[in-house]
């Protein structure tokens, strides 16, 4: 199989649109998820998916070798996610300090939940600003300063989103749990 990639890979260098074609399709469902859980809807991150593969296609003489390929499209997918959201929305970040919040107390409560969490409708439901550096954090293993770097925001700043995305969720299950015990009462 990684041979046969190789050959796809390097016939889409060549700008080989059958070759396009076929690593769309081996990547958009993945990549789409990615989007969607920095945009927050799916009909943007279909938007934001195809600019990604737009910018990855022309430019794709820049990746060194199919090794490498899903990251380096990844990391063009959080780009373009990013810059959307920036376009579209007017992020408001609350520049305070660090404010210690209950939700590391709940970890071990979240963790023993074992009801079904609804990944999507959460991070439809998680404000902007929290989703994008909760999504930098977890999914991204950024450190808060890279955060801040990327985001053009300070080092507390993306502390203290991280810290209330943390406490929107543990509310957000909670809520759910709370939701499906009324459900099982009735």
């Amino acid at each position: 199989m990684k041979s046969d990639f190789q050959h796809i890979f390097n016939l889409a260098q060549k700008q080989n649109r059958h070759a396009q074609q076929q690593i769309f399709e081996m990547f958009a469902d993945k990549f789409l998820f990615v989007a969607s859980s920095y945009v927050g809807n799916l009909h943007d991150a279909e938007d934001v998916l195809m600019q990604a593969f737009y910018k990855a296609f022309t430019k794709i003489e820049m990746c060194q070798n199919a090794q490498v390929f899903a990251a380096w499209l990844r990391r063009i997918v959080i780009n373009e996610s990013i810059s959307f959201v920036r376009k579209k929305q007017n992020i408001l970040y609350v520049d305070s300090e660090f404010i210690e919040n209950k939700a590391d107390e709940f970890e071990d409560e979240i963790l023993e939940n074992d009801a079904q969490i609804d990944v999507q409708s959460l991070m439809k439901a998680m404000p902007t600003g929290y989703r994008i550096v909760f999504n930098l954090v977890v999914f991204e293993e950024k450190k808060h300063r890279e955060i801040a770097e990327i985001l053009n925001i300070t080092e507390g700043t993306s502390k203290s989103q991280f810290s209330k995305a943390k406490k929107f969720l543990v509310d957000f299950i909670s809520q759910q749990k709370k939701e499906k015990q009324n459900v099982e009462k009735s």
